[in-house]
């Protein structure tokens, strides 16, 4: 099986391009292949694979299954790795596209310099979304700085979709804070059924701040795209910050912007293609 390893500020993927026969792995296998292939003793290692796939509405179609198995609906990292392996492999020949995910449909821009060559990539991460129904969280409304109890601790949080649940929380020193244990607590806690990513935030100033995430299905990540346009909603919503942030993640830093006009969130941040080869996963289902 063909594969190429990517990486966004270090949060890490397996692309296979599943419309060539060398990569493509039937969709039962999908959990098993990933739980194979990101293990990071026994096998390539990455926090997910990512899928290429056909699309009836858009350039083309993206999944995403976590290093656990399970799906995600979206990932900001991943899919500008994705729009840069796409347009580099000449999948799809627009340096704007369409991309069909399970939060929606993405428009990512390959930012390219004056030689063709690419130097990041832009995404329009659509609108958020603030309603505790639709990210979910239990109860009604928004949570808007929003006290839950984990423990024996209480958190203010702010919740957000980006078409995955997000939980961000503000803290007085990010790198020292125990993220790992807290994360995997609030990420399965009785407050969202189907779990959540959370974010851990220092603000600096009004337009740079620190974060820290424990990604849902993936543990801790040295960065994480949805997070950071997330995080940026919930420093707007607090008055932290304005609608222009840089944050700086364990892997590096990405720019965000929350357009005041269409509502709209656009990430800013590299995508890089590590190297190719073949993985002997067999094709054939076990069942």
């Amino acid at each position: 099986m063909k594969f190429a390893k990517v990486h966004g500020l270090g949060n890490d993927f397996v692309i296979l391009n599943c419309m060539d026969e060398a990569s493509a792995i039937p969709e039962n296998r999908y959990a098993e292949a990933a739980k194979e292939l990101c293990n990071r003793n026994f096998g390539i290692g990455a926090d997910g694979i990512l899928l290429v796939l056909p699309s009836n509405e858009c350039d083309i179609r993206m999944r995403i299954i976590n290093s656990d198995g399970s799906e995600a609906e979206m990932c900001g990292n991943g899919i500008r790795c994705f729009a840069r392996y796409v347009y580099e492999h000449g999948i799809v020949e627009k340096d704007v596209m369409t991309i069909e995910t399970l939060a929606g449909v993405m428009v990512p821009h390959i930012m390219l310099d004056k030689q063709g060559q690419v130097t990041g990539v832009e995404v329009d991460m659509n609108e958020p979304v603030l309603e505790k129904a639709d990210i979910p969280m239990v109860g009604e409304g928004t949570a808007i700085a929003e006290t839950i109890q984990i423990e024996d601790r209480t958190f203010e949080i702010t919740a957000v979709s980006m078409g995955n649940p997000h939980c961000v929380i503000f803290v007085d020193d990010a790198k020292n804070f125990p993220v790992a244990y807290w994360g995997p607590r609030i990420e399965k806690s009785e407050y969202f059924p189907r779990k959540t990513n959370v974010e851990f935030i220092e603000v600096l100033n009004d337009h740079e701040v620190i974060m820290r995430v424990w990604e849902r299905g993936a543990a801790v990540t040295l960065a994480c795209g949805t997070g950071a346009c997330a995080a940026t909603v919930a420093c707007v919503l607090n008055g932290k910050t304005g609608r222009d942030i840089l944050l700086h993640l364990d892997g590096g830093d990405l720019n965000v912007r929350w357009d005041e006009e269409t509502n709209h969130l656009f990430m800013t941040g590299p995508a890089v293609e590590v190297f190719q080869g073949e993985y002997p996963l067999e094709a054939e289902s076990h069942e």
